[in-house]
């Protein structure tokens, strides 16, 4: 006999996700609904997300954080499970998962490490891991930041860690990687503009350098090989555009 599934809703958004859904649903199968929120795609992921027993709604975008918020609204039980479709929940993810849910969840959110796999590996250190993730939460108590990119969840109780790990299976080339990494430099330089946040040349030099120490070096990125090593120059390059951009922002404001 299966076993039964738990009183939580499992919700993701996705646009064109088609070619990574099936997996990612397939590894929520002990929560009680999934619920995808789909953005126009064209290459049949709502109706591979149907097709697997999602319950599947058409929605214009809002950008990152209240997009996955409105996901959240959108199901009927209050403890929902945030992933993305290139995300799986691990075997002992899961159990730890059901394990909470054995009696009274003790804390009112969740948090777990998110596993990274780039360039064909899992990376274990520096910026890929443990990534920590609150992604489990009651939604009484817990919401996603209003953020259009770099979204976080944002909550009133103190968060509890569940042994797993969340798997992140993105199959993108490095040229999609560099691509998406500047799209959200981009968002970031124009949220940092809505807020009044002001850039200085110093951001733009001393950034990316105290972000390779740090992950690098005293997060042991070195440990991961030739793909550590292009992951946190990925994101050291990441955060030289977001201040380049902010830079150009607040010239061409002046």
């Amino acid at each position: 006999m299966p076993d039964p599934r738990l009183p939580l809703s499992a919700v993701l958004i996705t646009r064109n996700a088609a070619g990574q859904i099936g997996p990612c649903l397939a590894s929520l199968s002990f929560c009680d609904e999934i619920i995808v929120v789909d953005s126009a795609s064209d290459d049949g992921t709502a109706e591979l997300a149907a097709q697997a027993g999602a319950r599947v709604i058409a929605s214009e975008w809002r950008g990152f954080g209240p997009q996955k918020q409105f996901a959240v609204e959108q199901a009927h039980n209050d403890w929902v499970l945030c992933v993305d479709a290139d995300e799986r929940v691990s075997d002992l993810l899961r159990s730890s998962i059901r394990a909470t849910f054995s009696g009274a969840p003790g804390c009112r959110a969740y948090r777990f490490a998110r596993c990274n796999r780039f360039m064909g590996r899992y990376l274990r250190h520096g910026e890929g891991y443990p990534d920590w993730s609150l992604r489990l939460f009651d939604r009484r108590h817990a919401r996603w930041s209003a953020d259009p990119v770099h979204e976080r969840v944002v909550t009133d109780a103190v968060a509890g860690t569940l042994s797993g790990d969340l798997l992140h299976e993105s199959a993108e080339s490095l040229e999609a990687y560099f691509a998406k990494q500047n799209r959200y430099s981009t968002l970031a330089a124009e949220a940092a503009r809505a807020r009044g946040d002001r850039a200085t040349v110093l951001h733009l030099l001393a950034s990316p350098l105290l972000r390779f120490v740090k992950f690098y070096v005293f997060r042991l990125g070195l440990l991961d090989g030739l793909p550590g090593l292009v992951h946190i120059l990925a994101g050291c390059s990441a955060s030289f555009g977001k201040y380049a951009k902010m830079l150009a922002f607040q010239k061409s404001d002046a």
